[in-house]
């Protein structure tokens, strides 16, 4: 996995993906519309932006999150493409916050409708699964979903998580993956 800053930018790629970490800048553009955010991103943001459940209460969530630098990393990626001609928007991944005192953090992710069914959360979640446990003060990396969500769990499945029980929420289960079970 390469990691690396280009300017103000911190980047993640694998093999076909480019992922990019959330700045209180970008998530501003990202809350002033579409066309800001590509400016900002300097790339093609599709019509439908943004995907399903990463809608304006997460975007502000974030903003307050990042108003921390210590945050940096633990928030918002954006999952580009790095293979295309014109490299495009194609979801979101990323942290609900940086580990605390149980060593865990939480991911999700979510990718516009033209790009599912193509491996792109799975491959983003990988990513930030490896990031995550780049850090000696993680120990697991969680997820949380709902049970008819199927392909949301087959994306965790296929990055060694295993289902933990009830989540948070009424409703919600958990899936999780510690340090010492992976590969």
């Amino acid at each position: 996995m390469a990691e690396f800053y280009s300017g103000k930018l911190r980047f993640i790629e694998s093999k076909r993906l480019r992922l990019i970490a959330a700045t209180g800048d970008l998530i501003a553009s990202d809350l002033q519309g579409r066309k800001s955010l590509a400016a900002s991103l300097n790339l093609t943001v599709p019509e439908n932006w943004p995907p399903e459940l990463y809608g304006r209460g997460a975007m502000n969530f974030a903003a307050t999150q990042l108003k921390d630098p210590i945050e940096r990393g633990w928030s918002f990626w954006y999952i580009t493409n790095n293979q295309a001609t014109a490299e495009e928007l194609l979801g979101i991944c990323g942290f609900k916050g940086r580990p605390g005192q149980s060593r865990s953090v939480e991911i999700g992710y979510s990718v516009l409708s033209q790009f599912r069914n193509q491996g792109f959360a799975t491959e983003a979640a990988s990513r930030l699964v490896d990031w995550a446990f780049g850090h000696s003060n993680v120990s697991e990396v969680c997820a949380e979903t709902l049970p008819h969500l199927i392909q949301s769990i087959r994306v965790l499945e296929k990055n060694g998580f295993s289902f933990t029980g009830q989540g948070s929420e009424q409703g919600v289960i958990r899936y999780a993956v510690k340090r010492e079970n992976l590969n």
